[in-house]
């Protein structure tokens, strides 16, 4: 049997560690803050102290942390033994990438850029969409991870940072949603318009998006129960403003990073990143 260790069992990563179990996979999951793991012992995963702990001896190595310094910590902690089979699924940017991939190769472990587009509740359903990238002759194997996490996965080729730059791409129009929602609504209530006309007019049109339904009722209703928390999703504007660099205005991504920011810095870092209204609608705390 294939022996998985799985690093990273926060907001994402505890989800998809449970589907993991769920679909047979024996696991060994480690957190930084090990009370956010325990529970995932009683669905038959094997909770280890260390990061060195979980990858002992384990076939593949998944991690699904924060951002890249922390993935390199980890990596690194965990002392992975040479031929594993490492997924990197957190989404960590291009420079970071390139390093984990260097890392990857000079402790020679098998590389596989595989961030994830969705939030929470996706991967509590197991509906995660997984972008890799990564050797062909690893496909088989990575698919006892991604078919128990995902509903589908995107081979982009064998290139790592493929997957990343793509994964970069989507966010950036989330990001957009999201702010672009936030704006609309913070419009309509200072112009003395309903807000709910904003989803009536927009019903059967071409421009109707799920996700601006899905987000709106919670920026209307100051409550943000966290699917994607603000501080990451923060992080992940900043990837996408780095990445563009001088070739790309994404001024709308660095609108939403301001945003984002302003909600972090006003303690709301760990609600929904829908919480960018609040900066949006100048709303004091």
């Amino acid at each position: 049997m294939t022996t998985v260790a799985f690093l990273g069992t926060g907001i994402m990563g505890h989800p998809m560690a449970a589907n993991l179990v769920r679909a047979g996979v024996s696991l060994r999951v480690w957190n930084r803050t090990r009370g956010k793991a325990e529970p995932l012992a009683a669905d038959g995963a094997t909770v280890a102290d260390t990061p060195a702990e979980a990858a002992a001896d384990a076939d593949v190595l998944v991690t699904m942390l924060s951002d890249g310094p922390t993935v390199a910590e980890v990596f690194a902690a965990a002392e992975v033994k040479a031929g594993t089979v490492w997924l990197q699924m957190s989404t960590v940017g291009t420079e970071w990438i390139a390093t984990l991939a260097e890392a990857a190769e000079k402790a020679g472990v098998v590389f596989v850029d595989c961030p994830v587009m969705g939030t929470k509740v996706p991967a509590e359903q197991a509906q995660l969409q997984v972008l890799a990238a990564g050797p062909d002759d690893v496909h088989e194997t990575a698919a006892l991870i991604f078919d128990a996490v995902g509903s589908r996965t995107r081979w982009l080729g064998t290139e790592p940072g493929t997957a990343t730059r793509l994964k970069l791409v989507m966010n950036a129009w989330v990001l957009a949603l999201t702010n672009g929602t936030a704006e609309s609504l913070a419009l309509a209530r200072a112009l003395g318009v309903d807000p709910q006309l904003f989803f009536d007019v927009m019903e059967g049109t071409g421009f109707d998006v799920g996700y601006a339904r899905m987000k709106g009722p919670l920026m209307l209703s100051g409550d943000y129960p966290t699917s994607f928390p603000a501080a990451l999703a923060a992080k992940d504007a900043r990837l996408v403003v780095e990445a563009a660099g001088d070739a790309v205005d994404v001024a709308g991504a660095a609108a939403t990073l301001a945003h984002l920011q302003a909600a972090v810095d006003a303690g709301h870092g760990e609600e929904d990143m829908a919480v960018l209204y609040r900066a949006v609608a100048k709303q004091d705390d």
